[in-house]
């Protein structure tokens, strides 16, 4: 029986290169996207859930496609909103909403991936996606930043709560990255702000560019396959250095 990956947020971006790849592998992938009737998608290996990953009943039913085609083997949290809200000017309540809005998907489809890999004693492994955020905030972003430091607390946590039982939690934490999101912006944008935008791209990533979603993809099958077996608990930077110059893109 083949094995089979749920994808939250997987119709867009890093989501969908994340798909592409496990299908080329010839797995089956589940992907649960919020307009998934539109995607589109021609592989006969990929289910379309369509729902908010933050609901329980959605993502359940994501995990009963999964273990209807294959072996739920792995769990990919990836759907985010990129939404910025400020304390003096939003208020706290819709900072929590906004940081629940990315916290609450990623709490509710680990909760799911463990209840199934522990129920089939199968293990598995489960990738959360994450952002150089986590650990260097960026002004603007402040309900994003929080949640993505959450996240990555919260892949440590359950990576000792159940390593032991063959589960297995990482996270990736890309840079900026080249999605169809990034684009729509640049187009957005007359061409020398737009070539601004890029130069200043050039400038915070060592690599002189932002990375392309298959690169981050790349970094997620890696520790969904079996030669990640003994990394647990990590968060991978797959960010071509920028957290480590650390430049503030908005340095007065």
């Amino acid at each position: 029986m083949e094995l089979s990956y749920v994808v939250t947020g997987g119709g867009r971006g890093i989501g969908r290169a994340i798909v592409e790849r496990m299908v080329r592998r010839g797995h089956a992938v589940v992907v649960v996207e919020k307009e998934g009737g539109g995607l589109g998608w021609g592989a006969e290996l990929v289910t379309v859930v369509e729902g908010d990953a933050g609901v329980e009943e959605v993502v359940e039913e994501a995990a009963d496609c999964a273990q209807r085609v294959g072996i739920l083997s792995g769990w990919v949290n990836n759907a985010a909103i990129f939404r910025d809200a400020s304390l003096d000017r939003s208020g706290a309540g819709e900072v929590l909403e906004l940081i629940d809005a990315n916290l609450r998907p990623v709490v509710v489809g680990c909760g799911a991936a463990v209840r199934r890999f522990l129920a089939a004693e199968s293990g598995g492994s489960i990738v959360n996606i994450s952002s150089h955020q986590a650990v260097r905030a960026v002004p603007g972003a402040l309900p994003y930043s929080t949640a993505k430091a959450a996240i990555e607390g919260l892949t440590r946590a359950l990576a000792v709560e159940y390593g032991p039982r063959g589960i297995r939690v990482n996270a990736v934490a890309p840079g900026s990255v080249a999605t169809e999101r990034y684009t729509e912006y640049l187009e957005s944008l007359d061409p020398a702000d737009a070539a601004a935008v890029e130069a200043q791209m050039a400038v915070l990533h060592p690599m002189g560019r932002v990375a392309t979603s298959d690169e981050v993809a790349a970094a997620v099958e890696f520790l969904l396959s079996a030669e990640a077996g003994f990394v647990n608990g990590a968060t991978v930077p797959v960010d071509g250095g920028r957290s480590v110059l650390a430049l503030d893109p908005e340095a007065r």
